[in-house]
């Protein structure tokens, strides 16, 4: 059998007192063993605390009961967040190398490309140099044999052939000097 304690009435009044002057009663596991005896207003005072009792641990259970779940849904959110920040992480870093990758290749087409273009026109000014030059020196060489003056076409065609010479030299530095000047704004 269960220890019982019984109070005193003088206690069992200050306790009613508190009760019904401030709303303040006895609240736990005390209730459960003092020991009302036949005192029917104290028995009554009794069960209303030990009523409001489970009423306030239900209600404390009830918010227990929602602080877990919302604890569970804010690690379960906080859990989403992590695997889309590492995701988001995982997709930026594809992201730059692919970006490397492209200006790589952006590069490479570009030198391509200027190689294409300046080896193109090298070998149009080649061509007209060597066209012009042969040009002249078959009109040169038809008036020799012609038998005709030569002083005059003699005179031309140096002077077409040093232009040309001239202009070669010119076109291959100037390529040069951009093939250069790229190179030094590269470092």
């Amino acid at each position: 059998m269960k220890e019982r304690i019984v109070l005193n009435e003088e206690t069992k009044k200050t306790l009613l007192s508190l009760y019904q002057n401030n709303g303040v009663g006895l609240e736990g596991n005390i209730l459960k063993v003092i020991d009302p005896e036949s005192d029917k207003e104290f028995s009554k005072y009794i069960k209303k605390c030990i009523d409001e009792d489970k009423s306030r641990q239900t209600k404390r259970l009830g918010i227990t009961k929602t602080v877990q779940k919302q604890n569970l849904d804010l690690q379960k959110a906080k859990d989403e967040i992590e695997r889309i920040n590492e995701e988001l992480k995982n997709s930026l870093d594809e992201t730059n190398k692919a970006k490397e990758l492209v200006e790589y290749d952006l590069d490479i087409l570009q030198k391509k490309n200027q190689y294409q273009l300046i080896n193109t026109i090298v070998n149009v000014a080649l061509v007209v140099i060597v066209g012009v030059g042969i040009l002249t020196t078959l009109m040169y060489m038809i008036t020799m044999f012609s038998g005709k003056d030569t002083q005059i076409i003699a005179s031309a065609w140096t002077n077409t052939i040093s232009i040309l010479l001239t202009n070669a030299f010119s076109i291959v530095g100037t390529i040069m000097g951009v093939k250069y000047l790229q190179e030094e704004n590269k470092k």
